[in-house]
């Protein structure tokens, strides 16, 4: 566009003529228009297309002038591209052709590391026709042939700072913009929906916060749309995609790839999502997306990748989803999605499908790999009953299969066929029959076979131990019978071996000698008779042995001493060995259960076994839990020890001033809820949901700041009803007789109770900062946990729990460690809260008629046995450290560290883990205590409660790798 007038009348009506002079003032103004901040300014451009962009104050439009144009269809006008492109065009004939490079200039000055864009350099003295003040040849930017910025490509590039001083109505024909990888914050401006030449943005992994601005709907060529992995929260505005009209001319009408997986975005999937017709790649993930999936996805028929997994999507899916004759990979795991799969599902070439954790019921798709595509598969922890779709016998691309905590039915051997890329599945907690086929020893690429809690009969085929690449191998809880076979000793890479909880029988065979790589063995409660063969001390990695309630007889090997890596578990008892312990075992060293008892053993105890450290600090004190007859009963024994103590404390404050005792500064021994009851109800207003601070498992918390100035935390737990008095009263009993015997510095301090007529309350210290999870879901908050704080705060949890564990008698379960349950001071220490379902530990009577804990911290063992031990919190707190790590809950990541890793491995999965928003660790040092943190949360996951560490190991490799704060030290 040549020479053109361009005039503009507002409200005063004074707007000067366009000229290169007043260019400042022009782009300011066209802006403000452009964005919906003036609403009473016409803009005219004339001799060229008469365009007005013309609206009132209230931003409605004005009618239009004989030979007018307006356009200026709703209050904010970012949508108008065309109107807009023919306004830039016009001021750029007046305006010096530099631009571009003095807006970069601009915005290099406000990073905080400008030094690493030294070519970024305008130099002071030259005409601006010169091609030295062009910056095509800067750092990252690249131009056209008449020397226009059209590619500004800066990832990875440590850039610390805004986009706020980056002019983008500069970049007029900018069409690739790549900012990923960086450290950029504060929010996506408006003002980035002027580039309407823009195809490809990248902003991912960032520290972008937030909102969506609506004028991204102004780049409607933009085909590839990436900010991933930033604190961008709200909603998605609808109209950031097209209309439903054929002719559309706002909105992402060119997407073909949108990204926006872990932020925070809160709202239902927009509907019109649907009508961008060129959409392939579809990523949502990881954010708190609610509602249904749109029915409207079905019309994408260029689909072929839907993410939508983590968020909290409710309903079935859309059966429209069975028309994306494209769809390849869909991932919807982590929500809370019901219903039917639509079997039209099995009509698509999906290779990768996954749908673990939802609330999914009926039959899985019976023809989902009738393409023969499929590779993997995943629909773990739903209610899919019925049998495994025959489809999958004939899969040949099947790579990995997650199956496990379903209700499948159905014979096995029927079902598998052969799988020549097979390398994980996974078909525990079943209601699988039948046989184990000797085919699965044809799927040689298999790494791990688990088929533990089914209903499996016969014997364990000797070709599965013909796999050369086998690591795991869970049989568990089965029906299994027969001998093991000698050719076990084949499977020199087998890592995990648990048999337990069959009906096997025979000798063990002493061919497990050759399994080098063994680092857990479990064949416990079988039939296994004749002798522990003197060759399993070959196996020298072993950590965990298992060999307890079976039929074993003879002597215990001097071999087994030589297992100087054993460190979670020697478990020998009930079955018939005899003669003397064997000295050696005092060179386990590193042993911390140790459970001989119940055979038929004679002699002294070696003294050598006293030495073993780890094992003074794992004692375990059984305690009989006493069963009350009635309501009646426990309220009873509530109200007497209340009393009792309260009667104590009368006659020693009996000449003091009430008010005056009792208002001291708080400990287990000197207070007497009762006494301050009526200053705690003032303090709150009666418990008033205006200083409810929190809800608990058992009650809701209140702050309370009483007349000596002190603030607490006070828990209620109502008792109004007499079924209600009876849960209460229980859980009074059971969160009083722990907390009053345990004092740690990374423990809430327990002030005292309270039972004053239908209330029941526990009073805490009050800690001001709040849930750990508070700050992991807020940006700010997150921000301020840097890799030295969340490891400070994982080893404080680990210091508190071994003390639990392993410092109390009787050791103390608490059953819901989880973000919510610890609690962060001003110092960003951590303060393990909650013990409304804590329970001391009876390994006889561990089993508890309800189910206690919290959702994605529970241990996988506790939905079927109901079994608690010390090593559900080993697992909850497995689940804790990886959270912290990645600044969110891990999720269905939980599935793939929860394997062994080598150090290698390791180390690539820790740069995936750990949270993009935070600066990645530079020094070595730390660089290897997360690594360490990373190794100790994969260990804890194990599947297999025995094989996982003890929170007193974790407590002090913590002190060795992470420093010495004395984790097991009381704190008075």
């Amino acid at each position: 566009m040549s020479t053109q007038e361009l005039s503009a009348i507002g409200y005063d009506n004074k707007s000067p003529k366009f000229n290169g002079n007043n260019y400042a003032w022009w782009k300011n103004r066209i802006q403000n228009v452009i964005m919906g901040i003036d609403y009473e300014c016409w803009l005219i451009v004339k001799n060229g297309p008469n365009i007005i962009l013309k609206t009132d104050v209230e931003g409605n439009q004005v009618p239009k002038k004989d030979s007018e144009l307006v356009i200026a269809d709703y209050k904010l006008l970012e949508k108008n591209a065309k109107a807009m492109s023919i306004l830039q065009q016009a001021i750029e004939a007046y305006h010096p052709g530099q631009t571009e490079a003095e807006a970069l200039i601009i915005w290099k000055q406000s990073f905080q590391n400008q030094s690493a864009f030294t070519s970024w350099v305008l130099p002071q003295k030259q005409s601006y026709s010169s091609s030295i003040n062009s910056p095509c040849r800067w750092q990252g930017i690249a131009c056209d042939n008449h020397g226009r910025v059209t590619n500004i490509t800066l990832p990875q590039l440590e850039l610390q700072g805004t986009l706020d001083a980056l002019d983008f109505s500069s970049f007029p024909h900018l069409s690739y913009l790549d900012l990923s990888q960086n450290y950029i914050s504060g929010i996506i401006p408006s003002s980035l929906g002027m580039i309407s030449k823009l195809k490809y943005l990248d902003l991912s992994v960032n520290m972008l916060n937030d909102t969506l601005p609506l004028s991204l709907a102004n780049l409607t060529l933009v085909e590839q749309l990436c900010l991933s992995r930033n604190n961008l929260t709200g909603r998605i505005d609808p109209s950031l995609f097209p209309s439903a009209t054929k002719h559309a001319n706002s909105g992402l009408i060119s997407i073909e790839v949108i990204i926006i997986g872990r932020n925070f975005l809160d709202c239902p999937i927009p509907s019109t999502i649907g009508n961008c017709k060129n959409l392939s790649f579809i990523a949502l993930d990881n954010n708190r997306f609610s509602g249904p999936i749109p029915e409207s996805v079905g019309n994408l028929s260029e689909l072929n990748t839907l993410f939508l997994y983590q968020n909290y999507l409710t309903g079935p899916i859309p059966t429209s989803v069975g028309r994306l004759s494209k769809l390849t990979d869909l991932r919807l795991f982590d929500n809370q999605l019901s219903g039917r799969v639509p079997q039209e599902i099995g009509n698509l070439s999906i290779t990768n499908l996954q749908l673990s954790r939802n609330s999914f019921t009926g039959l899985i798709p019976p023809q989902l790999c009738k393409g023969g595509n499929l590779v993997y598969f995943s629909a773990s922890s739903n209610n899919f009953a019925g049998p495994i779709p025959v489809s999958l016998k004939n899969c040949p691309k099947l790579n990995r299969v997650y199956l496990k905590n379903n209700q499948l039915t159905g014979d096995l051997d029927q079902a598998l066929g052969v799988y020549p890329s097979l390398v994980y599945i996974d078909l525990s907690f079943n209601r699988l029959g039948g046989e184990l086929s000797p085919e699965l020893g044809k799927s040689e690429n298999l790494t791990a076979l688990l088929i533990a809690g089914n209903s499996i009969s016969g014997e364990i085929p000797k070709e599965i131990f013909s796999l050369p690449n086998l690591q795991k191998l869970d049989l568990s809880s089965n029906r299994l019978q027969g001998n093991i076979p000698p050719e076990i000793g084949q499977s020199s890479k087998l890592f995990q071996l648990s048999f337990q909880n069959n009906m096997l029988s025979g000798r063990v065979p002493v061919q497990v000698g050759a399994l080098q790589e063994l680092n857990q063995m479990d064949l416990s409660n079988n039939s296994l008779t004749g002798q522990i063969p003197s060759e399993i001390g070959s196996c020298s990695n072993l950590m965990s042995l298992n060999l307890s309630n079976n039929h074993l007889n003879g002597s215990i090997p001097d071999e087994i001493g030589q297992l100087t890596q054993l460190q979670m578990l020697l478990d020998l008892s009930y079955n018939f060995l005899t003669a003397d312990i064997p000295l050696n075992l005092g060179k386990l060293q590193r042993l911390e259960t140790l459970n001989l008892s119940h055979n038929h053993l004679k002699g002294i105890i070696p003294t050598s076994i006293a030495t073993i450290a780890s094992l003074k600090q794992s004692h375990v004190i059984r305690l009989a839990i006493v069963a009350f007859a009635s309501i009646l009963s426990i309220l009873l024994v509530v109200a007497c020890s209340i009393l009792l103590c309260r009667n104590r404390r009368l006659a020693k404050c009996k000449q003091q001033d009430v008010s005056d005792k009792c208002k001291d500064v708080f400990t287990v021994l000197n207070f007497d809820g009762n006494l301050v009851y009526n200053d705690i109800v003032e303090a709150t207003e009666d418990f008033n949901s205006l200083y409810c601070i929190g809800t608990g498992a058992t009650g809701n918390v209140y702050k309370a700041e009483i007349p000596s100035g002190q603030v607490l935390a006070v828990k209620k737990l109502n008792a109004s009803t007499l079924e209600k008095a009876a849960v209460a009263a229980r859980s009074f009993v059971d969160e009083v007789t722990a907390l009053i015997e345990i004092r740690h510095r990374n423990i809430v301090r327990f002030y005292g109770f309270c039972l004053q007529e239908s209330i029941i309350f526990l009073v805490y210290k009050f800690i001001e900062r709040g849930s750990l999870a508070d700050d992991l879901g807020s940006v700010d908050g997150a921000k301020e946990l840097d890799w030295n704080k969340q490891i400070r705060i994982i080893k404080g949890v680990a210091d508190a729990l071994a003390y639990m564990h392993h410092g109390c008698t009787p050791p103390v379960v608490h059953r819901d460690i989880s973000s919510k349950n610890v609690l962060l001071c001003s110092e960003l220490k951590a303060h393990v809260s909650d013990f409304g379902t804590a329970k001391f530990l009876n390994p006889d009577s561990s089993n508890w008629t309800t189910l206690a804990g919290t959702y994605g911290y529970l241990a996988p063992e506790l939905a079927f046995t109901m079994v608690v031990t010390e090593k559900c919190d080993v697992y909850s707190f497995g689940v804790l450290a990886l959270e912290v790590l990645m600044g969110a809950h891990p999720q269905d990541q939980i599935l793939s560290l929860s394997a062994s890793m080598s150090d290698d491995q390791l180390k690539v999965k820790s740069e995936d883990v750990l949270d993009r928003h935070l600066e990645y660790p530079t020094g070595q040092e730390l660089i290897q205590q997360l690594e360490f943190v990373l190794q100790i949360a994969t260990l804890c996951l194990n599947i297999n409660p025995q094989s996982r560490p003890t929170m007193n190991y974790i407590s002090q490799m913590f002190e060795t790798k992470c420093g010495n704060d004395n984790p097991i030290a009381i704190d008075l």
